[in-house]
């Protein structure tokens, strides 16, 4: 049985990611976001790590340390993402363990990538848009369709 990562921060990141659920309904899934609330939406582990932004240097790379933990303890076959930054970290960490690693960037970011999108292409396996206009070959972002 594959082993599924799923993360986001909260909000409509976390909106969106409960919205795939039924994509990864046959395997084992854990989940990262920054709020124990979300405890009561999801059926599998629930791993809380720290709220952070570009702008909480310290709280990022303890956000970063944390989501490294949780791969090393679940050791996915998939990490899958909605943004923004736990995501961020928890696609650039998961190839080094192996997995592989699909970014969805936010319905809301609809005249370009979001910034987490746009660093999180270089490194993800996958990275998706869920605009058609905003999928390039020469930049690796493709269309599979819309969350919302």
């Amino acid at each position: 049985m594959k082993k599924v990562l799923a993360v986001a921060s909260t909000g409509g990141h976390w909106v969106q990611l409960m919205r795939l659920c039924p994509v990864w309904q046959d395997c084992k899934v854990s989940y990262i976001t920054t709020s124990k609330d979300a405890r009561v939406t999801v059926p599998g582990r629930l791993h809380v790590v720290a709220d952070a932004n570009r702008w909480e240097r310290l709280k990022m790379a303890l956000m970063f340390l944390q989501v490294a933990k949780v791969l090393l303890i679940e050791r996915p076959d998939v990490v899958i993402t909605t943004g923004a930054a736990p995501g961020l970290a928890a696609v650039a960490l998961g190839r080094l363990v192996g997995a592989k690693t699909i970014w969805v960037d936010s319905i809301a970011n609809s005249e370009e990538l979001s910034g987490s999108g746009r660093i999180a292409k270089r490194f993800a396996s996958v990275c998706l848009t869920q605009w058609p206009h905003l999928a390039t070959d020469k930049d690796g972002v493709e269309h599979w369709g819309a969350v919302l």
